[in-house]
């Protein structure tokens, strides 16, 4: 019995001391919130190919509605995904005069020819409709939608992920979502559409090992970062401005696990979050690997909830991009 008790405390001692040297590790490797842009990057093509400056976060909106397009190396599933958003918007702008929209595809330093298919559409739409930000690097999926939501003048503002996979029409599900949280007075309120109704039938297609990967992120997201949210990570949310502001401003993680951090800042700002089943079909050509995208995500989990315990990641108030 002595022996046993031995272990136990042996063990409780190996877990303190690893926790503090995860604390340690997450504190000193804890990158800052970079919002600074390369000069090529302050700028988007017109249809003539002239230069103009984008607008800021900061500015008041001049649209209803900004969707942001992350796209890195999709020159050959954006076309699909353009195409359907282009005909829903034109659409609903023929019906309705009075809304207005812009498009903007955010090129992730892609090493195909991304940014060229982009741009068609604002040779076809005009680049009041359709803008094209072409990062210098890879920043990730997270550094892209906020250059995207920053650079925005949409009343709201749609991420949307290039592959297409969420049926772009759905649009009006996450709308009426984001509309029945009331977001007055402050107008903050963030609606993500989710594919957790869809969850039995996905587990039913997978391996026993992948099942296992993906209950364990659940969990991880659960217990160090975001609750009451089943779906953390489909590429379908809708901000209102001030929400997108308030979020983005404090991002810090800008890969896969990026949309637990703004989850996160947003329930620490009381942001109130609708989750909103949408129809969403399994795309060919993820750039997720799987095991390491899961082990990437699960550490970045981690890491994000110790940074904040330590102080090393504060929330912000509202920064202005350089």
């Amino acid at each position: 019995m002595d022996f046993l008790c031995e272990i136990v405390q042996a063990l409780v001692a190996l877990a303190a001391v690893v926790f503090v040297v995860l604390l340690v590790i997450a504190h000193l490797t804890a990158g800052m919130v970079d919002l600074t842009r390369h000069e090529k990057e302050k700028y988007f093509p017109t249809a003539t190919g002239e230069k103009r400056l984008f607008p800021s976060l900061h500015d008041p909106h001049s649209r209803e509605l900004s969707v942001v397009v992350p796209a890195y190396n999709e020159e050959l599933r954006l076309p699909v995904m353009m195409d359907e958003a282009m005909e829903y918007l034109e659409n609903r702008q023929k019906q309705n005069p009075s809304f207005t929209y812009e498009v903007i595809v955010v090129d992730d330093g892609s090493k195909d020819k991304t940014t060229e298919v982009a741009l068609r559409y604002t040779t076809k739409y005009s680049a009041d409709k359709v803008r094209v930000l072409t990062l210098v690097k890879n920043r990730g999926k997270g550094g892209a939608v906020r250059m995207g939501t920053l650079s925005s003048r949409g009343k709201v503002i749609l991420m949307a992920d290039a592959d297409g996979a969420t049926k772009f029409s759905d649009i009006e599900k996450v709308e009426a979502g984001l509309n029945d949280l009331n977001p007055k007075p402050e107008n903050m309120a963030i609606s993500c559409g989710s594919r957790a109704h869809l969850e039995k039938d996905s587990v039913a297609q997978r391996s026993l090992f992948r099942t296992f990967l993906m209950y364990g992120f659940h969990f991880l997201v659960w217990f160090f970062c975001v609750k009451g949210i089943k779906d953390t990570q489909c590429g379908f949310k809708l901000f209102t401005r001030e929400a997108a502001l308030k979020t983005f401003s404090s991002l810090h993680v800008e890969r896969w696990a990026f949309d637990v951090e703004l989850l996160y800042i947003a329930q620490c700002f009381k942001i109130p979050i609708a989750e909103v089943a949408v129809n969403w079909t399994e795309i060919e050509g993820s750039k997720l690997v799987p095991f390491w995208s899961w082990l990437q995500m699960g550490r970045d989990l981690v890491f994000i909830r110790l940074r904040y315990i330590t102080g090393a990641w504060k929330l912000q108030s509202l920064h202005k991009t350089d």
